[in-house]
């Protein structure tokens, strides 16, 4: 049977495939005969509750050179489609937010969304460690000011994070005494009209802030300890960092244990954890990245796994 798979991201053309997650998926896809439609997120829209896009057929070609080509138009309900991978970047702003509700009507006309809709406004990529507090370092979310001066002067050296970013974009580090701890507080809370994360600063992120990849809740074996450039605290590859492959240790397996069922639970098949150290300190669930990190590293192919376990889910039980 052929199968149909949209997927909704950020410009193709402007990806670089040798780390592009998606792209991967693409190629995945493609492999085993499944028919592809490209859309952007401005592609999508309800008219009368259907859930409708104008999209491309797509190729797609592991060629830096020369990597996809998009053909004849695509005018239809998202309900012909049988997979919709919703892949378009964060941040989760309420443009994106709009768009889950779009992709919602799609999945009860039958097509599998990936991931759930639903699930995607329910788990803030930062918020929803919060579920998770046995995994954690000590956190504080507040938009007050006061607030996290107070957890500062407990911790001494913290992280802050906005709930909606991705890529390190916007993370600062406060450290007791520094002079511009409150310039850096005004411009993360918007002068306490803004939520913000803080978390204990982790030492360990010189070895790296591990990406775990988890499909339907099962981890693959191995992360990516993405590690900081000289004189930088994020070891986020768009910010410089660098990608080193590890084997999970009983404490990242522990860790995935704990939020496996849940994951499950909520239909979300492919996520990434970020863990430093000991500590789980995201869960991304939006665009995870670093297959093609891990598949050059020790010879997976995790996008087809990937789509064995959509494969599993059309057949049903």
């Amino acid at each position: 049977m052929i199968r149909t798979l949209g997927v909704v991201m950020d410009p193709i053309g402007s990806i670089s495939i040798a780390k592009d997650s998606t792209f991967a998926m693409l190629l995945a896809a493609q492999a085993r005969g499944w028919q592809l439609v490209y859309m952007e997120l401005g592609d999508l829209r309800l008219q009368d509750g259907e859930a409708q896009a104008r999209g491309q057929t797509l190729t797609v070609r592991d060629d830096p050179s020369d990597w996809f080509a998009l053909q004849k138009p695509w005018h239809r309900p998202l309900g012909e489609l049988d997979v919709i991978l919703m892949r378009k970047d964060p941040p989760v702003d309420m443009e994106y937010i709009y768009a889950t509700h779009v992709l919602e009507r799609a999945e009860a006309a039958g097509t599998l969304v990936v991931n759930k809709p639903a699930s995607l406004r329910d788990a803030n990529e930062k918020l929803y460690t919060a579920w998770f507090p046995q995994c954690c370092p000590p956190t504080l979310v507040s938009r007050n000011r006061g607030e996290i001066l107070k957890f500062l002067a407990v911790h001494e050296d913290i992280i802050l994070k906005p709930l909606g970013g991705m890529g390190g974009a916007s993370i600062f580090r406060a450290r007791k005494g520094d002079p511009n701890t409150n310039v850096i507080l005004e411009t993360m809370t918007l002068h306490d009209t803004r939520y913000t994360m803080a978390q204990r600063f982790i030492p360990e992120i010189a070895a790296g802030d591990k990406r775990i990849l988890l499909i339907d809740g099962d981890p693959i074996p191995y992360a990516l300890a993405r590690v900081p450039p000289p004189g930088e605290t994020r070891g986020n590859l768009a910010v410089g960092g660098e990608g080193r492959g590890v084997r999970l240790s009983d404490r990242d397996l522990w860790i995935c244990d704990q939020v496996s069922e849940q994951l499950r639970n909520k239909d979300l098949l492919f996520v990434g954890l970020d863990v430093i150290g000991d500590y789980l300190t995201e869960i991304n669930v939006t665009s995870p990245t670093c297959i093609r990190e891990l598949d050059r590293f020790y010879g997976l192919d995790i996008a087809s796994s990937l789509m064995d376990t959509l494969e599993a889910r059309l057949l049903g039980p």
